[in-house]
């Protein structure tokens, strides 16, 4: 039996925490905005733009009521950033719909729009990541975090809501994708899995500053490239190969590869 102490301190802690909705509620709420978005995700769908209106109405008054549970202020005009969230709802879901373009160009393997709306990891955390960077550059606090890590736990992909991002994004499996906070990825981009756009540092007198790569226009990064610093620039229209270590930057249209010392010898029969 564990001392009583513990179960005091559990108590305590629980006393002093506000009622904050669970990070499943949150996720919850972003599904139902991808639902709405993207109908082909549901097997039901609206008969009207008056009840589609009034979905996305109910979504806003329910992102205004996280956002009061979620903020210390409750006199912070929570209603004004949802309302302006939703307001740019179509530059986000335009954003989303070059995504789908650049996988389905881009992958042999993607067959249709419904199928990667429905089936691609690297879609769905797109679709969070874009939403939870609306709400970040609001200065939304937490929901952003949340929404990005739900994705992660649910594709292996790890985008950060604070990076920024262009357009036509395209990332192929995905699993073990890192981007990092201040990393800024420009159109076209092509990321493969487990590509790392990290820092060379992770001391936290580095808060304030840029410890990320920037990705230019075009670049395809092969799985395993490691790309660190906030120095570091990979120019557009370049290819990184796989596994490639970089911390220096690349002029554009350069080719990067790792070159690896493979022997293949003959198997001896045995006798």
């Amino acid at each position: 039996m564990m001392n009583e102490d513990f179960y005091l301190q559990i108590l305590h802690k629980q006393q002093g925490i506000e009622a904050v909705p669970s990070n499943k509620v949150i996720a919850h709420w972003a599904l139902n905005l991808m639902d709405l978005m993207y109908p082909e995700r549901l097997a039901q769908h609206h008969s009207s733009v008056k009840e589609i209106q009034d979905e996305f109405i109910k979504l806003e008054i329910t992102l205004t009521s996280i956002m009061n549970a979620t903020t210390a202020c409750r006199d912070c005009n929570n209603h004004l950033v949802a309302k302006a969230f939703f307001e740019n709802i179509p530059i986000i879901f335009a954003a989303l719909n070059t995504d789908i373009s650049a996988i389905l160009e881009g992958d042999p393997a993607a067959k249709s729009e419904f199928e990667i709306i429905r089936a691609y990891p690297g879609f769905y955390a797109i679709c969070f990541y874009r939403i939870a960077h609306a709400l970040w550059v609001a200065e939304v606090p937490l929901i952003p975090r949340i929404l990005t890590e739900y994705a992660h736990s649910r594709t292996g992909i790890d985008i950060h809501p604070g990076a920024i991002i262009g357009t036509h994004l395209y990332i192929d499996h995905g699993t073990g994708v890192v981007i990092g906070e201040t990393t800024i990825i420009g159109n076209y981009v092509k990321l493969y899995q487990g590509v790392t756009l990290g820092a060379l540092s992770v001391d936290k007198t580095m808060v304030d500053t840029i410890r990320h790569p920037t990705i230019e226009d075009g670049v395809i990064i092969y799985s395993g490239a490691t790309i660190l610093g906030g120095d570091t620039i990979i120019g557009k229209n370049s290819v990184i190969g796989g596994n490639v270590w970089l911390t220096k930057s690349v002029a554009e249209s350069s080719v990067v590869y790792h070159k690896a010392e493979i022997e293949v010898v003959k198997r001896k029969n045995k006798s």
